[in-house]
Order: C-alpha cells, then sequence, then structure tokens
C-alpha cells in the first residue's frame, strides 16, 4: 500500500500531514489543522487566526478584519486537501491545483484575531479533472462566508 493511500485513511490531520498536500508555505497556508476528513465526501479544518497575520496592519489598522478573499482562498485550501485525499495522492511537480471559479461568495459575519475559522467544505462533483465544492467558513456556530468553489488538476507545462 503506498503512503498516499494508508495516509488517505486517517481522518485528523496535523500541521506536518498538511504540509505534505498544500504546497503553500507562511504567508500564504492558511489551514493550520484538519478535524475530519472523509475522502470523495466532506472535510473540517481550522485557520486559528493570529493578530500577528500579515495583512492585519493594513487592513482597517484600527479595528483588523481577515480579507474575504483569504476567507475564501482557506476554503480553497481545504477543498485541495479533500481532492488529493479522494485522490489518494500528493502534489508533485508534474502538475498544479489551481483555483479556477467562485460562485455564490457571500461573506456574512467579520473574522478578526483571536477567533478560529472552522471550514467545512463538502464535494459536490468531479470530472476530468475538475472539482466542485460547496463551502462554509463559521467562527462560533456562526457562518462567516460560504461559496462554491471550481478547482482543476493540471499537468505543469
Amino acid at each position: 500500500m503506498s503512503e498516499a493511500a494508508a495516509d488517505a485513511g486517517d481522518s485528523r490531520m496535523d500541521i506536518h500531514q498538511i504540509l505534505d498536500y498544500l504546497p503553500h508555505r507562511y504567508p500564504i497556508l492558511l489551514v493550520d489543522r484538519v478535524l475530519d476528513v472523509l475522502p470523495g465526501e466532506r472535510i473540517r479544518a481550522l485557520k486559528n487566526v493570529s493578530v500577528n497575520e500579515p495583512y492585519f496592519p493594513g487592513h482597517y489598522p484600527h479595528h483588523p478584519v481577515m480579507p474575504g478573499v483569504l476567507i475564501v482562498e482557506a476554503m480553497a485550501q481545504t477543498a485541495a486537501i479533500l481532492a488529493f485525499k479522494t485522490m489518494g495522492s500528493k502534489p508533485d511537480d508534474k502538475s498544479v491545483y489551481y483555483f479556477v471559479g467562485i460562485d455564490n461568495a457571500r461573506f456574512k459575519k467579520p473574522v478578526g484575531p483571536g477567533d478560529q475559522l472552522v471550514i467545512d467544505v463538502v464535494l459536490s462533483a468531479s470530472k476530468r479533472g475538475i472539482w466542485k465544492f460547496s463551502a462554509k467558513a463559521s467562527v462560533d456556530g456562526q457562518i462567516a462566508s460560504e461559496a462554491d468553489l471550481i478547482c482543476a488538476v493540471r499537468p505543469t507545462p
């Protein structure tokens, strides 16, 4: 059994395992922990929002708010982990996982320092390397943002 296939059965992931599934690194890595993943179906992950985030000094300095585009990016990174777990593989130099579309994005509650963003993503469809997801990000049980995401796995040029 391959390492990826053996790892696909784990339902929790720490930051070291996440780094194996995402090519992102600081300051754009936006997933801190995976609480549960069921390949082919759903994933739940966490992003701990710290006052030390590099965007806070310039994004409403007197009332720091996490940019909505970064909340959507956190949902897309969580979706990428679900896609790779579903495929039973990990990113490599031969392909790139692109974020290619956002539909029905809504921002309902500001996210700020000290919040813990809980990200839930459900796989809606997958066909010929195109993945569709329904994603929600919440804080303290209240939805902060939601969107339908479209991603694609493509060979590198």
